[in-house]
């Protein structure tokens, strides 16, 4: 009973909009999935192949309902050289191995890593992509004819326009069907989906890449494996991270990384090309109503039925149908609330966002960025935290004896501060430093802590260290050298 009722709740919630939804994102999976195989130096089908298995695959083992993973830019570009000098089966290998290490990463529960990315991250992700995605779009819009133009503008009215109307189709949808079928009655000269990439006839099939299976051929395809997991992990996670917000729900971070590594895996034996969740084509599905895996499912499913099939209508699809669509998701995808914080938001906080997105555009690495805006987090956070500690003291009234007293958080960035908080010339026979209120982090705490009492012994005075907590007084007994006689600090100092 409870199977039934999660896969009631995953699978058969308003089937029609489902349907609908994996429709559309079928049609806008076509040429991304061609233009990202002719970027990584491969034949359109091995693209449309990927997307077609990672997305039925993901449908079923992944931890996200409702998001769309297929072939993707950030994946394909890391193939190029593997591809120039090693030639399609190795490619196929590296993604087999690919999906391994996804798999491993899912069983040792990296999808928690999500926790240190934070909402400024996300943000100026999210707006890198949105940039990106329309950026894309620029190529079709170069060097055509005015009705290229009007096209994507007619597009774009019938997407904003038609839910006036109802809400029931896909806007989306709508507008594709409309451009296309007046394209074909009218004859109009426009770049179509055709002009892309010749489109597979026949169905994938079952093949071991034909590699060497030895220490060498590990050799060539482990970094490519490596990097493609990493990069492929962390894009589908911020993906299913921003799903889960758009739509109020949670999801298995952890099932996702191994339900991308499963379908990555059996999509190195089906001919096809490593890849991850796409926040484009995902928002496409959320905007359009997909809220359950049928929707991904569908997407996979009717992508392959398009490709061989329906294949010689596909190709008469106008680029600026799908233009227009993209350019919604663009749209779509932009946190425009973040412009109106830029002064009203700490400055941290608005640096790391921009950071994020800079380099993300510049670079055209989604890791890089993500990468970026962590460290500047992290140094920030780091920073804010130092300056929360505070010493006091207070000297006997006979001036024998002076107590400091240390509140807040030590660690590498504020023992400095610490050390330097200290009166080492002025100290009197006794000094006694309470630390009940504070807490010692790493290494570099308990050598600052290790230098204070060193440098008053050195000045002649008696030193006592009071109120240690647990955690501290075990990374002292462990690595501190101040407590330990003077023979044993020497030989600890070598």
């Amino acid at each position: 009973m409870r199977f039934y009722d999660t896969f009631r709740r995953e699978w058969l919630v308003n089937a029609p909009t489902e349907l609908l939804s994996g429709v559309l994102v079928a049609l806008a999976l076509i040429p991304e999935a061609i233009g990202f195989s002719i970027v990584a130096g491969v034949d359109p089908k091995v693209g449309l192949y990927a997307s077609f298995s990672i997305a039925v695959v993901t449908a079923i083992v992944g931890g996200r309902p409702a998001m769309i993973s297929a072939a993707t830019a950030s994946t394909a570009v890391l193939m190029v050289t593997l591809v120039k000098d090693h030639g399609l089966q190795y490619l196929f290998a590296a993604t087999v191995l690919m999906g391994l290490l996804q798999i491993i990463a899912g069983a040792l529960r990296l999808g928690l890593l999500m926790k240190f990315v934070s909402r400024s991250v996300m943000t100026g992700f999210v707006n890198a992509l949105a940039i990106l995605i329309f950026l894309a779009q620029l190529p079709q819009l170069t060097h055509v004819g005015w009705q290229t133009y009007t096209m994507v503008a007619v597009g774009l009215a019938i997407i904003y326009l038609f839910p006036l109307l109802t809400r029931r189709v896909p806007s989306a949808l709508v507008s594709i069907v409309a451009l296309t079928a007046f394209a074909i009655f009218t004859g109009v000269k426009l770049r179509t989906v055709g002009d892309m990439g010749d489109l597979p006839s026949s169905l994938p099939v079952f093949a071991i890449p034909h590699v060497p299976f030895d220490l060498e051929t590990l050799k060539i395809i482990f970094p490519y494996s490596l990097t493609m997991a990493a990069v492929g992990l962390l894009e589908s996670l911020l993906t299913a991270t921003i799903v889960d917000d758009m739509t109020d729900t949670g999801s298995d971070k952890n099932r996702e990384c191994a339900g991308e590594g499963v379908a990555n895996f059996v999509t190195g034996f089906l001919g096809g090309m490593g890849g991850c969740a796409m926040i484009g084509q995902s928002v496409i599905n959320v905007t359009a109503g997909g809220r359950t895996r049928l929707s991904t499912f569908t997407a996979g499913c009717f992508l392959l039925f398009l490709i061989v099939v329906l294949g010689d209508w596909v190709k008469q699809i106008p680029m600026a149908a799908l233009v227009a669509v993209m350019i919604m998701v663009s749209i779509s995808t932009f946190s425009w609330p973040s412009l109106q914080n830029l002064g009203s938001h700490p400055l941290t906080s608005t640096v790391v966002m921009l950071a994020t997105t800079l380099v993300v555009v510049a670079t055209g690495d989604l890791s890089k960025g993500v990468l970026a805006g962590v460290l500047l987090s992290g140094v920030f956070f780091a920073a804010k935290v130092a300056r929360l500690l505070d010493v006091t003291s207070e000297l006997s009234e006979d001036g024998r004896e002076r107590t400091y007293f240390i509140t807040g958080q030590v660690f590498f960035a504020s023992s400095n501060s610490l050390v330097d908080a200290i009166d080492y010339l002025g100290a009197p026979e006794r000094v006694r430093i309470d630390v009940s209120q504070a807490h010692f982090w790493d290494i570099t705490a308990i050598g600052a802590l290790d230098d204070i009492v060193l440098k008053l012994r050195r000045h002649g005075a008696t030193v006592e260290v009071l109120g240690l907590n647990k955690a501290s007084s075990t990374m002292v007994e462990r690595f501190g050298t101040h407590h330990r006689p003077e023979a044993e600090r020497r030989k600890a100092a070598h």
